[in-house]
């Protein structure tokens, strides 16, 4: 099972659950599957998309309800949030009982955390959190899952173009093996009429994918606004999955932001899902982003 620790980095990584009512200010992000859109090239959609992520803010913060699932094992918890934009993200966990319970601080290179129950603490640079927790953390995928953008999207980057569900898709231009093995690997495949590749042909795939390091990126957008709903990032070199959903949106000085998001993580040993209930979500700023490991703690085994 997924340490706490692992779920904190697993959020981190940017953070597929049942439904519930839309709270009072917020709206649910929605789709017409048998709407039929006109066909718009690749560079349209993009030009488009790009547009509209003109979000300029130095700070973010929030309040979150958290909720992760893996397999039969399932935790909630709260906790706030608070960004210093392309600086740091901090998270402190708190449970029921209002009592802080763990901290995170997130910075474009280094990881720290503490565990206020064991009173234990770990402290390292990115690379050496993927090899301690199995995940690299990012601060960049983390601010923009929390802001909505559709991250990995590239101008300078060539994508093909498609329509699913009622809504436009851009798909990173690898080879269409590549394409083909991604959508197998998702928990759900998302191709009308797909027909799974054989196990070994996939296997096969795989294996020349980690020769190119292939990852492939596809982003689904909204017809009208053209803001991101979901993103699926496929890293078939290491046989990873990330999957973002963006569920209900709500205004925030005049810029709809994810009042809810879905997270999920999968790999061929695993799967974990992650939901996060954003709340007083506000822009200003400056924030207290404060990190000190006490005397008493002593380093994570």
């Amino acid at each position: 099972m997924i340490t706490p620790h692992r779920l904190l980095i697993g959020l981190l990584v940017v953070a597929t659950l049942g439904a519930c009512r839309s709270r009072q200010g917020t709206f649910r992000i929605g789709n017409d599957p048998d709407r039929a859109l006109p066909p718009r090239s690749a560079e349209r959609i993009l030009a488009a998309a790009l547009a509209g992520d003109t979000l300029n803010t130095r700070y973010y913060s929030a309040k979150a309800e958290v909720e992760i699932l893996q397999g039969e094992d399932r935790k909630a918890f709260k906790a706030h949030v608070r960004c210093s934009i392309d600086s740091a993200a901090w998270i402190s966990v708190v449970p029921a009982l209002g009592i802080e319970v763990a901290r995170v601080l997130l910075t474009p290179d280094s990881l720290k955390l503490l565990d206020k129950l064991h009173d234990t603490f770990w402290v390292g640079d990115t690379a050496a959190a993927k090899a301690r927790f199995g995940l690299q953390p990012s601060l960049e995928l983390f601010q923009a899952a929390l802001l909505g953008r559709p991250f990995g999207l590239d101008r300078d980057e060539k994508y093909r173009s498609d329509r699913e569900d009622g809504q436009y898709t851009l798909t990173s231009r690898e080879k269409r093996r590549f394409v083909r093995a991604a959508e197998d690997l998702a928990p759900g495949d998302t191709l009308p009429n797909d027909k799974d590749m054989k196990e070994r042909r996939l296997d096969r795939t795989l294996r020349q994918a980690v020769r190119r390091d292939a990852v492939v990126f596809k982003y689904w957008f909204d017809p009208d606004s053209f803001l991101v709903n979901r993103v699926l990032i496929s890293d078939l070199a290491r046989d990873q999955q990330a999957d973002v959903r963006y569920i209900e949106r709500t205004v925030v000085n005049g810029r709809p932001l994810p009042a809810r998001l879905t997270l999920t993580l999968s790999d061929p040993r695993r799967t974990a899902a992650g939901t996060l209930v954003l709340d007083r979500i506000s822009l200003d700023g400056p924030l207290q982003i404060n990190f000190r490991i006490p005397e008493k703690f002593t380093p994570m085994e």
